[in-house]
């Protein structure tokens, strides 16, 4: 007997109420293109569960693919049998052999279809009993086991699976609207962007590039950055936004200590009006309150007043080791430690204000052109789009 299918888990979705279709129609699309690949694979719905049909399909592929799919809470490698007690019971054997270092198990079984003569409990001791009698030397164990042997009797077929595999959890991507990432080159803000997606989102991105005082290289490294959050979040529109002339005119005309918390206020209004140019509903940018000098509270505020449009820190609250862990986890740290630096170290301030005041950053800005300034930034900015279908090919230019 070999594993057909693979049983998927969701856990928010159940709690949205009349609004669960179209979480789960999002779902069950994200799943299919994550799995685009693998020709011969089907997802179907029965009885309220979800399944990804293998049709001879080798199963670690596709198990990789759902790692990285957000909304699916877990899954599982499952057995479809009659709904007899020999076939559940083969069924499980063969879940307890495939699990060789598990030495303690229980069986969970759940009578869906009422018609099936057997109750639940007995069916837990029927089924238990035969794997003792031919999978020795495995010891059942109610309280703590190793390996659960989940069994499901229902009306058309049954359904035999162990351990739940953990997934991502969160929500499908696309259920939540759209946001526009402030992606640099650094740790915190691919991580942020990561968290977003996890909240459902359609991801869009923009970096400030400053060439030549920043170089090429560090413009491949967003790109790169960009191109490893499409593993979880589809298709990403990357905008590459010209910074130079506007980091110089800082420079020339704006005190050094607020040279920051003025760099920010633009990037705002540009990523403000690229975002509603768009259709995103929201910023999203990798501030972790207290970290460096444009995160205190009274810079966020200060940085903030040039837009009414919501921004959201999904990192916020953690710490940088919490941040670089998870960055790792993701796959976007080393990417990020790479020493190609990125245009907020450009012209880098001795003395940053911490606590710089809105009316001083208003005076500093009015010596800019700024509406000239936002504007040409805006019509300048370079349109990539990456997809994780990509990832060894050459990005595509708009």
């Amino acid at each position: 007997m070999k594993f057909d299918l693979i049983l998927l888990r969701y856990g928010e979705l159940a709690l949205k109420g009349k609004n669960k279709a179209a979480f789960e129609q999002k779902l069950i699309q994200n799943i299919r293109q994550q799995l685009i690949e693998f020709e011969a694979v089907r997802i179907t719905k029965e009885q309220g569960r979800l399944f990804v049909e293998l049709n001879g399909q080798e199963m670690e592929p596709v198990l990789e693919k759902l790692r990285d799919v957000f909304g699916l809470v877990g899954f599982s490698p499952a057995l479809r049998v009659e709904s007899k007690l020999e076939s559940l019971q083969q069924a499980a054997l063969q879940i307890v052999q495939h699990a060789p270092n598990k030495r303690t198990f229980k069986v969970i079984s759940k009578r869906a279809n009422k018609s099936f003569p057997i109750g639940s409990q007995e069916l837990n001791h029927q089924i238990g009993g035969y794997v003792l009698k031919n999978a020795q030397p495995i010891q059942v164990d109610v309280h703590y086991p190793e390996l659960f042997v989940h069994v499901e009797v229902r009306s058309k077929a049954s359904y035999v699976y162990g351990n739940d595999i953990v997934g991502l959890g969160g929500l499908p991507v696309g259920s939540s609207g759209k946001v526009l990432l402030l992606l640099s080159g650094g740790i915190d803000s691919p991580v942020a962007g990561f968290l977003a997606l996890k909240r459902g989102v359609e991801l869009q991105a923009i970096h400030f590039h400053s060439f030549p005082f920043t170089s090429e290289r560090a413009k491949q490294k967003v790109i790169d950055l960009a191109q490893i959050l499409t593993r979880f979040g589809g298709s990403i529109r990357l905008h590459i936004v010209p910074f130079t002339e506007i980091q110089t005119e800082i420079n020339k005309h704006c005190y050094e200590s607020y040279s920051i918390t003025i760099m920010r206020r633009i990037m705002l209004r540009i990523a403000e009006e690229i975002a509603k140019q768009n259709g995103a509903l929201a910023l999203v940018t990798g501030e972790s309150l207290g970290q460096v000098a444009s995160q205190t509270l009274e810079s966020m505020n200060t940085i903030n007043a040039v837009t009414n449009m919501p921004i959201l820190r999904p990192v916020v609250g953690m710490d940088k080791q919490e941040i670089m862990s998870l960055a790792k986890q993701i796959g976007t740290y080393e990417t990020s430690i790479l020493p190609y630096e990125d245009c907020c170290t450009v012209f880098l301030p001795k003395a940053p204000k911490t606590k710089p005041d809105q009316e001083t950053a208003e005076r500093q800005e009015a010596r800019l052109e700024m509406e000239r300034l936002v504007r040409e930034a805006v019509e300048g900015t370079e349109v990539m789009v990456l997809s994780a279908e990509q990832e060894d090919e050459f990005s595509y230019f708009e």
